[in-house]
């Protein structure tokens, strides 16, 4: 019954919110039901750790497929300006992050991945595995893309004076898609594949960036066959993921995380207004306009920048290849952060104790008492 409640209830608030355009509605709508029920102590106990991966795994495919050649090959000759302007976003991410993690609240890892601007969903699904609190990291990331997607249509209306369309513009249609029996068969390939190589290659983050690197590699080589993650498999991913770090909720965590949101939401602004700056100088060194730029840039929400881009007769190409760049570089270095992260902590506490002869002494008897 705990779980036909939790099911019954996430669909029911998904629905209207993804009717209202909220962005990734079917994990905000799992968060906030799981949240709920946990508090009330309605939901149930856990996720199961195998749904928690395939659900990875899943998103991972669905991230894969949004990079094309074509979209790539719109960056020209620009592309390493791109690619330092994604590099930047990242290290003011971790800056922003660690002062966030100065927080007597949460670590400085959790920080971190909470505030990375990129792939809100698929940090969510890998910050428990990488040694971050999920909970801190789902709501912070949600809170970002919240803000950012909110703003937005006010900045570009009142900074840049951007004006609708007279005309509708769509996305040019897949030339070929994939029946859905065969997208299902590739995608059960590709997260059993990637989750398996990822492994032995001991990447961080395997269930979801392994899948994520072959689907990629499909994609780029042309062998992915019009492969097309189905919208309800993408929701249901969403769903999992939301569902394990709501249900993971106690009231003192909630409380925690209440007390945290004023400085998280203060250095989301601050966040976007540098990226803002990234974005001006984007336009200067490419030769793009300024809206061009600041959409380029924005640190989230790129389904809400791609709306804005089409309505706005802005460059597409230009806009989605660098917001695509910019979630693989998050997405791919926020595991090497983490591990970065764990090794310094460990080097630090080894110090710590080492230099300090009577926590050594007081080791030895505990440790002659357990053996």
């Amino acid at each position: 019954m705990r779980w036909v409640l939790l099911v019954l209830a996430t669909v029911g608030v998904t629905v209207p919110l993804d009717r209202l355009g909220v962005p990734s509605a079917a994990l905000f709508a799992a968060l906030l039901v799981g949240i709920v029920l946990a508090i009330t102590r309605l939901a149930p106990a856990r996720i199961p750790r195998f749904a928690g991966l395939a659900a990875q795994g899943a998103l991972g495919v669905y991230i894969g497929t949004m990079v094309h050649p074509d979209a790539l090959s719109a960056l020209g000759p620009h592309w390493p300006v791109v690619v330092g302007v994604g590099v930047a976003t990242l290290l003011l991410s971790i800056g922003a992050g660690a002062l966030l993690g100065l927080h007597r609240d949460i670590s400085p890892l959790t920080g971190a991945l909470a505030l990375v601007a990129g792939g809100a969903s698929g940090l969510v699904a890998i910050a428990r595995e990488l040694g971050g609190d999920d909970r801190v990291v789902a709501v912070v990331q949600y809170l970002r893309v919240a803000v950012i997607t909110a703003t937005m249509p006010v900045v570009v209306t009142l900074v840049y004076h951007a004006e609708r369309s007279s005309h509708a513009a769509a996305a040019a249609p897949q030339s070929h898609v994939a029946p859905w029996y065969l997208s299902l068969l590739m995608i059960v390939v590709l997260v059993f594949a990637g989750s398996v190589v990822g492994r032995l290659a001991r990447l961080p983050g395997s269930g979801l960036l392994g899948p994520m690197a072959l689907t990629i590699i499909a994609e780029l080589s042309g062998w992915s066959f019009g492969l097309a993650v189905p919208a309800l498999l993408v929701s249901v991913s969403y769903m999992l993921i939301g569902w394990q770090a709501g249900v993971a909720f106690t009231r003192e965590s909630l409380r925690a995380i209440q007390r945290l949101l004023p400085a998280a939401l203060g250095l989301i602004v601050l966040l976007n207004i540098a990226t803002a700056g990234l974005g001006v100088a984007l336009s200067k060194i490419a030769g793009v306009s300024m809206l061009d730029g600041y959409l380029a840039t924005s640190p989230g929400g790129i389904y809400a920048v791609l709306a804005t881009a089409v309505e706005t007769d802005s460059n597409v190409t230009f806009i989605v290849a660098t917001q695509v760049l910019r979630v693989l570089l998050m997405l791919f270095a926020a595991p090497l952060l983490a591990r970065g992260f764990v090794r310094l902590t460990y080097r630090r506490a080894s110090t710590e104790a080492s230099s300090d002869p009577t926590a050594v002494a007081d080791a030895r008897p505990a440790a002659r008492t357990s053996s």
